[in-house]
């Protein structure tokens, strides 16, 4: 490079700089000068409400409240934590990289500033980095809400510089690198949009355009009476069934008898029992999220009532996989067989240790002091470290804290596993905590493993088929939330792509 090259390139960085800051100014004083009406009592209090992010942290309660179903929840929770990272790295890196000084406010009118003034450097602004954070983290997992914080959002970036306290650059760079806080977001945790579609093979399944033909039973417990309006609204013609839990069993094997399809309006439990009834009665399965757990559903795709109606008025639907355990529990068998040996089905997972006795504890207290003071009580009751489960499995004998096999392999979202990509890919995802000290700190270890990891407290394998003897009497197992005793030995398999079940083949 000459000297004459050398020379210039600090005389144009020189330049640059001049012509982006006279915009700068001229842009700041364009604003300050500008009368605009309705602003001035609304502006100021907007970007003093979002101060420490309250405003988002705010939003972010009333998305959850308000919302219905996971979607909202999880626009909630990937808007926050954008937000976290956009203000740590512009408190950590941003405000110390440039070190400009606030605009002078002789320009802008008094009843527009700010009683307190900001003490902190100008560039970048923290504000409209934390709004543009949390406005798309929001919407990348929700366009309806997005659509609804965006304004907000630009309305905050907006009212640093109405009030003075910033530049338009230091609003332009700050949004930006909010958005870009929440990208690295969804490129660290995904979006469902990212994941493979779930559910194969699509097969043909009735049509029922205003849902004649469908009977849904619905657990007046566990479904919500919003969601069972919305149902009556999408698909009026179907005929739907309210009843108490202890009368559920009954009213699918009546309702799977006389409709073209069976559905069910509940959490994993209610939807646990319609699937065992519609393959007993080879019917297709609505499944309508209402529960206070949807985890089949939200692995499926399906996070609201309109998409199974969607599904159910096009008449596409998915095979999926239901886990097996023979012998199971009086009750759970199909076809009303009497024998020992008729198994129990489960779609999510099968479990044997703490957990069963987690959930036998928490419905026990929950009845007398709420679900919440109840999971804390038996999480401190089965975590003391007393006895570690016994049991022999795949013919070595081995203490273990607990045993887990999900119906079909979970993918980690982040640091923990929640996702199961394919629900017909004939596999077991067993993973086993081993016997020790410190239980807590065990399951943690698992919990942070990798979903094929294996280590002193923690192991893992895909399998097809797993045999489970030894059980000591008393010992009680998990499926699908329901707790039940488990017998001294018993073989955990599948019925591959034994359930048809409705899923729109594009989610919107």
């Amino acid at each position: 490079m000459s000297d004459v090259d050398a020379q210039g390139i600090p005389q144009l960085r020189a330049t640059v700089s001049e012509l982006l800051g006279q915009w700068d100014r001229q842009a700041f004083h364009s604003v300050a000068a500008r009368r605009w009406p309705g602003a001035e009592p609304v502006l100021p209090r907007l970007s003093r409400s979002a101060n420490h992010g309250l405003l988002w942290l705010g939003a972010a309660a009333g998305i959850a409240a308000l919302g219905h179903g996971a979607r909202s929840r999880r626009a909630a929770v990937r808007g926050v934590a954008s937000l976290a990272l956009a203000s740590a790295a512009i408190n950590t890196v941003g405000k110390h990289a440039v070190r400009r000084t606030r605009p002078l406010l002789d320009a802008v009118p008094v009843i527009r500033q700010l009683k307190r003034q900001p003490f902190t450097t100008s560039f970048p602004s923290g504000h409209a980095a934390s709004a543009a954070a949390f406005a798309t983290g929001v919407a990348l997992e929700s366009r309806g809400w997005g659509a609804v914080v965006v304004p907000l959002a630009a309305s905050v970036a907006f009212s640093r510089v109405y009030t003075g306290v910033h530049y338009p650059s230091d609003v332009l760079v700050g949004a930006a690198l909010g958005v870009g806080a929440a990208l690295a977001v969804r490129g660290m945790v995904p979006t469902r949009s990212q994941l493979p579609p779930p559910g194969r093979p699509h097969v043909d399944a009735p049509a029922l355009p205003e849902g004649e033909g469908l009977v849904v039973v619905v657990n007046r417990q566990a479904g919500s009476a919003d969601s069972a309006a919305l149902l009556r609204a999408s698909l009026p013609l179907a005929e739907v069934v309210e009843c108490a839990p202890d009368e559920l069993s009954a009213e699918l094997e009546k309702a799977a008898g006389r409709g073209r399809a069976l559905g069910v309006l509940g959490g994993d439990g209610t939807v646990n029992r319609a699937a065992t009834v519609a393959v007993a009665h080879a019917v297709p399965l609505a499944v309508f999220p209402g529960g206070t757990l949807n985890h089949f559903a939200y692995d499926l795709g399906i996070e609201e009532v309109e998409d199974t109606c969607r599904a159910v008025r096009g008449g596409e639907a998915v095979r999926v996989d239901l886990g097996r355990f023979t012998p199971g529990p009086r009750g759970g068998k199909r076809d009303g067989d009497p024998s020992d040996e008729a198994p129990a089905y489960f779609l999510n997972t099968f479990s044997l240790g703490v957990y069963p006795e987690l959930v036998r504890i928490r419905e026990h207290w929950s009845p007398r002091i709420g679900g919440w003071p109840a999971g804390v009580l038996a999480a401190a009751r089965v975590l003391r470290g007393e006895h570690p489960l016994e049991a022999e499995v795949q013919g070595r004998r081995r203490p273990m804290w607990l045993l887990f096999a999900g119906n079909g392999m979970y993918q980690a979202m982040g640091p923990t596993p929640g996702h199961r990509p394919d629900l017909a890919d004939g596999l077991l995802d067993v993973r086993i905590v081993h016997g020790g000290r410190w239980p807590g700190l065990r399951l943690l270890a698992a919990a942070l493993a990798g979903p094929l990891s294996r280590s002193p407290v923690h192991a893992a394998q895909k399998l097809r088929k797993l045999r489970i003897s030894g059980l000591t009497p008393g010992t009680h197992l998990a499926y699908d939330g329901e707790v039940a005793p488990a017998p001294r030995e018993l073989v955990v398999d599948k019925e591959i792509e034994a359930l048809t079940v409705y899923r729109p083949q594009a989610l919107l």
